[in-house]
């Protein structure tokens, strides 16, 4: 059986883990770490090796095994935890990542890095080990003269249990694990993998089945683990081995933690014959009834619902099924304008499938699209560790709150935005956030506040990035901005000075480190948004912090829409820049150079965008007065355009108009009316900046 075809399966759930594994690392008391935490931790690393170990990754397999080793110890309470096993178990992480691209790219890990930080790995334990040693010298126990006398009970004859092999999990626990409806090759995958958790006792196969009674310290939902990568879970039976099996009397009956696997630095931490494992501390120790019997049935239950509650498809093929999905959509709405012709009592029935057929295209719709939507978290759960590794960098002290991780946005757009926000969080962590000292002699807490927040507005999605530091400075950036040239003056509003900030080149900082200051980035996060049909926000207060918005829609495929016929051509415009439409007045229509026009409403002076002279379309209105203003809002600026009537709101399916066409200024994107027609689809944006030049500040004084 060739088992590459299993590679990209273990790859993505070993990434999943490697992210779990991050996650719950930086989350973790030093001075009173969470088992549940510790015994997570060490089944992701667990997993991935014996998911490594099954397909030959030797590097992987290598690196995670010493990983594992200390993580064994850390959970049975044998090593205190510091900062220094945390920045290595850190680092592991990082290294396996690294590992896992390589493998991914066909190609072997580069040797230096894996013999570095199995180094590294050895270091800890050698000191952990010594630590120990210390520990366990001050506290002065009582002399004891012998170790104290086993029970004969717990005493097997030496042929009955046999010696593990050194890469073996040492004795603990009988399971009986039975696998059904496997296949000649995977049982003997399944024999190999049990046989590097433990030491198989009996092995029974029927047709279809495999019963192996395993003698093991590994915990039920770990065999699990390590199976799945071969089977599905619910193809796994776990329980306890009946009574009378060979391993029965060589169990102790006691609260005796499992000694640590001897590979990790056997000449400085030799293991003593029997009284090695009573000195362990019995704060740690396991409860004396065993709980492999109550936790067996519900490990097996939740990796089971795990596994049958997701599928893995391939991204191109859930973008065929929209792409049809809006081809269905689109003969839907032709289907429905041809059926509003006709006349509704003699074609009754008709009308009514009809009416069904685009009720049900439309959930079909939705459903779909709901596909491609991914939760926020898998964004916001990359920041933790840059945050933590910044701040130590920076020497601040950084609390970051996450709000709304649930909140879902479309997987192209989830993918794009996450660079845009990093750049946000370094900017906000470099020189937003001030450090313990100014802090506290300002009165704030010594501990800044990051906040990362999403949530929906409308068909939109507002991702903020908040800092609780000292706000931008208001005359640096107009000190700045003078100097560069730029056409602004001391009467210009915040909300427009702190847009300057996106300028390229524009920086005020006086350091330039390796974090930020370079006057790089901030242009780049502003177009990458604009790029994907959004806007960036930004409001400041000195002193007291600063916020960025970025306002994205949810999908690029499908868009809420307004239409408007301008001449004979019909095009639709983005409601979600829409704010209002009127119709104006003469006295409210101001010429100033040339063709241009400025529009005055309520005490503003509007640029006015004639959309049949920037299309050069015939036969439109030509009057001002006698057509309609929509006005539009992107960048923080307000203007109207010019239109001939409004048609109606509608949901459209969006075509890129660069793959089938070319790209044309002003329009961003094309879709497919209901009559068949195609309509244009007008990039707000865009229009913006070819009226950033109109000179409506003099007239508003």
């Amino acid at each position: 059986m060739d088992i590459k075809q299993f590679y990209q399966t273990f790859f993505e759930e070993a990434d999943e883990l490697l992210a779990e594994m991050e996650l719950l690392l930086l989350g973790l008391d030093l001075q009173a770490p969470e088992s549940e935490h510790l015994n997570a931790i060490f089944r992701a690393a667990h997993s991935i090796k014996g998911g490594a170990a099954t397909f030959g990754f030797v590097a992987l397999t290598e690196t995670t095994h010493l990983l594992e080793n200390l993580l064994d110890k850390a959970r049975h309470g044998q090593l205190i935890l510091s900062q220094k096993m945390m920045d290595g178990f850190l680092e592991t992480k990082d290294v396996l990542q690294k590992q896992l691209s390589a493998y991914r790219s066909d190609s072997e890990p580069e040797p230096e890095m894996v013999q570095r930080i199995c180094a590294v790995l050895r270091q800890l334990a050698l000191e952990a080990s010594a630590g120990a040693g210390a520990e366990a010298g001050n506290s002065a126990p009582e002399p004891a003269p012998a170790p104290p006398p086993v029970p004969a009970t717990a005493v097997a004859p030496a042929a009955a249990v046999p010696t593990p092999a050194p890469t073996k999990v040492l004795p603990g626990a009988a399971l009986q694990v039975r696998f059904s409806k496997v296949s000649e090759s995977d049982r003997k995958l399944l024999s190999q993998e049990l046989a590097n958790l433990g030491t198989v006792l009996s092995q029974t196969e029927t047709d279809d089945s495999l019963t192996v009674c395993l003698e093991t310290g590994c915990d039920p939902d770990d065999v699990i683990a390590v199976c799945c990568f071969i089977i599905e879970a619910e193809q796994i039976e776990i329980s306890s081995a009946p009574e009378g099996a060979p391993e029965a009397s060589a169990v102790p009956e006691s609260n005796e933690v499992p000694a640590a696997m001897p590979e990790v630095a056997p000449a400085a931490a030799p293991l003593a014959p029997v009284a090695a494992p009573v000195a362990a501390p019995p704060v740690s120790a396991p409860p004396t009834q065993s709980p492999t019997k109550a936790a067996v049935a519900p490990v097996a239950a939740a990796a089971s619902a795990k596994e049958s509650g997701s599928i893995r498809v391939d991204v191109e093929k859930v973008d065929q099924i929209i792409n049809l999905v809006g081809e269905l959509v689109i003969t839907q709405s032709m289907l429905t304008q041809i059926a509003s012709t006709i006349d509704p009592v003699l074609h009754e029935r008709l009308l009514s499938c009809v009416g069904h057929l685009e009720r049900n295209a439309l959930d079909l719709q939705e459903s779909v699209m709901s596909i491609r939507m991914m939760p926020m978290d898998y964004v916001f759960s990359r920041f933790p560790r840059l945050i933590h590794d910044l701040s130590a960098k920076l020497g601040k002290q950084v609390q970051l709150v996450t709000v709304g991780k649930e909140t879902e946005l479309d997987k192209s757009l989830i993918e794009r935005v996450i660079d845009p926000i990093t750049h946000l969080v370094r900017n906000s962590l470099d020189h937003g956030i001030e450090s313990p000292e100014q802090r506290a002699l300002l009165g704030k807490d010594p501990v800044g506040r990051l906040t990362l927040s999403a949530q929906h507005q409308g068909g939109s999605i507002v991702i903020e990035v908040r800092d609780d530091g000292g706000g931008l400075p208001r005359d640096k950036i107009l000190a700045k901005a003078i100097q560069q040239g730029m056409a602004v003056n001391e009467t210009i509003s915040d909300e427009d000075l702190w847009q300057l900030i996106f300028a390229p080149g524009f920086s005020t900082a006086e350091v330039v480190s390796d974090v930020s200051g370079r006057g790089v980035g901030m242009d780049v996060v502003k177009r990458n948004i604009h790029e994907m049909g959004g806007h960036v926000e930004v409001s400041s207060v000195r002193g007291q912090g600063t916020s960025i918005r970025i306002v994205l829609p949810l999908t690029l495929a499908i868009l809420n829409g307004m239409s408007v016929k301008v001449g004979q051509e019909i095009y639709i415009l983005p409601l979600n820049y829409v704010i209002e439409s009127l119709q104006p007045l003469a006295q409210d229509i101001h010429s100033i150079t040339g063709d241009e026009h400025v529009m005055h409403v309520r005490g503003e002076y509007l640029a006015l965008v004639e959309l049949h002279k920037m299309f050069q379309v015939v036969d439109a209105v030509q009057d001002p007065t006698q057509g309609i203003a929509v006005i539009v809002q992107t960048e923080g600026t307000r203007f109207a355009l010019m239109v001939d009537q409004l048609v109606g709101q509608h949901q459209v399916v969006v075509k890129n108009l660069e793959t089938n066409y070319r790209k044309v200024p002003g329009i961003s994107a094309a879709t497919i009316l209901g009559d068949g027609n195609v309509a244009f689809i007008i990039d707000v944006v865009g229009v913006r900046r070819t009226v950033r030049g109109t000179a409506v500040p003099a007239l508003a004084q």
